[in-house]
């Protein structure tokens, strides 16, 4: 865990070079082992945002005890900043959703995070 899905209307040149930098970069972020990772890149030409087909992105970011108020705030500030730094999308034009959905919501390897987290 983290679950991670980005969708955009920017397309990159290299999918996979930026979903692995993109893993690396999240993991060390949220604090968590890029082995737990999961992220997905959809490329969408159909997206608008504000009325305009400019640049946009939508991040959402699954994830188990990560998220407070004020982690959140920081987090914000590095995942925009990371995209518009690969992607050339300004943090005004797309949202982050950050979900916590609990432990004992998540299965992984025949069981779930709450028991794997005692």
């Amino acid at each position: 865990m983290p679950s991670i899905e980005l969708r955009t209307n920017v397309r990159v040149q290299d999918p996979q070079a930026f979903q692995q930098a993109f893993s690396k970069f999240a993991a060390e972020t949220l604090g968590k082992p890029d082995a737990y990772v999961l992220f997905q890149y959809n490329y969408t030409e159909h997206m608008m945002f504000g009325g305009s087909p400019g640049p946009a992105l939508l991040l959402k970011i699954l994830d188990v005890n990560n998220f407070t108020p004020e982690a959140n705030e920081n987090y914000s500030k590095k995942f925009f900043a990371f995209l518009k730094e690969k992607l050339g999308v300004p943090d005004d034009r797309g949202y982050i959703a950050f979900k916590d959905i609990g432990p004992s919501n998540v299965g992984y390897a025949s069981t779930t995070f709450a028991r794997l987290l005692g």
